[in-house]
């Protein structure tokens, strides 16, 4: 059975938050982890999803390794070091502020059969708008998404006329 190592270091974001994470991917072929980490709206689970897709072309370059073959054996979250901070606080006192971070270390392992895949990426092609040409008025091709520069308008404004209520109640006289 072969085995690949992908570490993450120095991840600013406390274990804690990383492990919740963490342990909902364990033991996931590949890619219904990359599944799960994409819906995922918590802040720790980008980097790991960036450290599985590390993992994975790591062992696909390096090993030959079949990706379709991978599962997640281990993910370990670790404690990393500290950053200590103080804030002032009432009457001369301070408190401490302990900024947090940890250790990713991520193991995947390879099975001798194909696991089923449930769930399969397809990269959509970004579509491509095409302007429209419209002759203006020289004649001349313009795109039509953009706005000439300035239009003159014919119709000459008129001032408003103000209901007898609000001419009673205005402020200042007319």
């Amino acid at each position: 059975m072969k085995t690949q190592t992908a570490k993450l270091r120095y991840l600013k974001i406390s274990p804690r938050k990383t492990r919740l994470v963490a342990d909902l991917i364990k033991g996931l072929p590949v890619n219904e982890a990359e599944a799960h980490l994409l819906i995922l709206p918590n802040r720790a689970s980008k980097p790991i999803l960036k450290l599985l897709r590390s993992a994975v072309a790591n062992a696909k370059n390096n090993q030959k390794i079949n990706t379709e073959h991978l599962f997640i054996k281990e993910i370990r979250v670790d404690i990393g070091p500290r950053q200590k901070r103080s804030r002032t606080r009432a009457r001369g006192s301070s408190s401490l502020i302990e900024k947090k971070s940890c250790h990713i270390i991520l193991v995947l392992a390879e099975l001798e059969k194909e696991i089923p895949l449930k769930f399969k990426f397809i990269a959509k092609p970004k579509k491509i708008k095409k302007e429209k040409l419209t002759k203006g008025k020289a004649g001349k091709e313009k795109p039509e998404g953009l706005k000439p520069a300035k239009e003159e308008k014919n119709q000459e404004t008129k001032p408003k006329k103000l209901s007898a209520f609000r001419r009673i109640f205005r402020r200042k006289a007319i």
